[in-house]
């Protein structure tokens, strides 16, 4: 049975020479999506500072999947850490998965 609520996760690599690079060789954003609707009901992502967490939430949540350039604008007017680049590549891993599973083309491959 198909929930309306999904989980979507993209990741990307990190430039070197950051903290978050040390820790973890990628960024990964993690989303909770209303599949009929493509709002990002809750987000969390893989920085290593909480405000870095926190600020990338506070971007994401209310967005819609369906405009990724919204969300690449918002990312690139706003956020200045040297992850700006993977933050914004590893959101449109999520858009890409979100508009495949509405077009019915995901595939489980997990």
């Amino acid at each position: 049975m198909k929930k309306d609520l999904v989980f979507i996760s993209g990741y990307a690599k990190l430039p070197g020479g950051i903290s978050a690079a040390d820790i973890y060789t990628s960024v990964g954003i993690g989303v909770l999506v209303s599949r009929s609707t493509g709002e990002i009901l809750e987000a969390d992502c893989t920085l290593v500072t909480d405000v870095g967490r926190k600020f990338i939430k506070s971007i994401l949540v209310g967005k819609n999947l369906r405009d990724f350039v919204a969300i690449e604008e918002d990312i690139n007017d706003n956020y200045f850490g040297p992850a700006r680049k993977a933050l914004v590549s590893a959101t449109k891993k999520c858009h890409e998965k979100y508009i495949s599973i509405i077009e019915g083309l995901e595939t489980r491959d997990y």
